[in-house]
């Protein structure tokens, strides 16, 4: 049993470098990859709002006297999370010509 050091997995009580931090989120690293997660995130809400359909109850609730159908609370939510998914896309697109074209003047 020595005093041997274990390695610092998560880097904790490492001091942080100066400079620039490295962008490792992957979001906006490329324009063919950033299309092709749009493409997936947005089948894959697809498919949630396809198991939504047929897993969630043919109930209904009132809402504001008025009964609305149980599935539809949790596809609205979907819904709207893929606009916003849509919304965030068109900007980083928007961003990115923006910036190859300061470029080049």
């Amino acid at each position: 049993m020595g005093n041997k050091a274990q390695p610092d997995v998560f880097g904790a009580g490492k001091p942080e470098e100066p400079g620039p931090r490295p962008d490792r989120s992957g979001a906006g690293s490329s324009g063919a990859g950033s299309d092709r997660k749009f493409r997936l995130a947005l089948v894959l809400y697809g498919i949630l709002g396809l198991l939504v359909w047929f897993t969630v109850g043919a109930g209904s609730v009132l809402v504001q006297g008025k009964p609305v159908q149980l599935r539809l609370v949790p596809l609205i939510i979907i819904v709207g999370l893929a606009l916003r998914t849509v919304v965030a896309h068109q900007a980083d697109k928007i961003r990115r010509q923006g910036e190859n074209g300061s470029s080049n003047s």
